[in-house]
């Protein structure tokens, strides 16, 4: 019962902080950040999936930063459907200004009881690497890649996690247009044989700016640990607020 209070308290204070960020943009110790919020009527193959995603991040000074999401979805339950939720909140600290490299952590919480999982690692922002820059910038894109070395949770093994995240924009086409995504490899679970041995979660999200904050969007993901309908297709629109 602590356990559950204590975590809806941590994600709410992570998306409070970040819109405490839009009240007081002008605050020195807070830089930039965005917020959005994705609707996605349309869902191919697996209906259980994320239809109302929500996303935030600021960067602080000092070093700091601060990203979470939460998905809100069903979930097959003892022959019933239910409400459920899933949610990643991180904070990422770059402890060398010279070097591009962050010290990450993430909680991770979900719908059900004894599934929380805290990570603990080190991101590198591959395209802020200095003789990296220039390539990355040439095909406008934006990547970082966290190795979660520790993971701590209720289940058997040692299990650990690579993290891919990446933003492709496309001035020669449109400004209004990005291809975003994540994919996260996992390592060292004990799972049936039915699994694939290190399965892989992934999404690439193609956008397009509608009008002001409005984008349209169009969502593939793969998630591994579903025994069917392993791949699904999402479509919907965003609605974004940067400052």
């Amino acid at each position: 019962m602590f356990g559950r209070f204590l975590r809806n308290i941590i994600v709410l204070s992570g998306f409070w902080a970040v819109g405490s960020t839009v009240v007081h943009a002008e605050d020195r110790f807070i830089k930039n950040g965005f917020w959005d919020i994705n609707v996605y009527p349309y869902l191919s193959d697996a209906d259980n999936d994320g239809r109302v995603t929500m996303n935030a991040a600021a960067n602080f000074s000092g070093g700091l930063s601060y990203f979470g999401f939460i998905n809100f979805g069903k979930q097959q339950s003892a022959g019933a459907t239910r409400n459920a939720y899933y949610t990643e909140q991180n904070l990422r600290w770059r402890f060398a200004r010279d070097l591009p490299l962050e010290l990450a952590v993430q909680l991770n919480f979900r719908t059900g009881v004894d599934n929380d999982r805290y990570r603990l690692g080190l991101r590198w922002r591959a395209s802020d690497t200095e003789f990296l820059t220039d390539a990355f910038k040439a095909i406008h894109l934006t990547y970082a890649v966290s190795i979660y070395a520790l993971q701590l949770d209720h289940e058997a093994g040692r299990a650990w996690q690579i993290e891919h995240s990446f933003r492709f924009a496309f001035p020669y086409l449109s400004d209004r247009l990005y291809l975003s995504g994540f994919v996260d490899h996992n390592f060292g679970q004990v799972l049936p044989d039915s699994f694939p041995s290190d399965p892989i979660v992934a999404e690439a999200q193609f956008g397009y700016r509608l009008y002001d904050k409005l984008f349209a969007i169009s969502e593939f993901r793969i998630n591994e640990y579903r025994r069917s309908n392993v791949s699904s297709l999402g479509v919907g629109l965003q609605y974004k607020i940067n400052w």
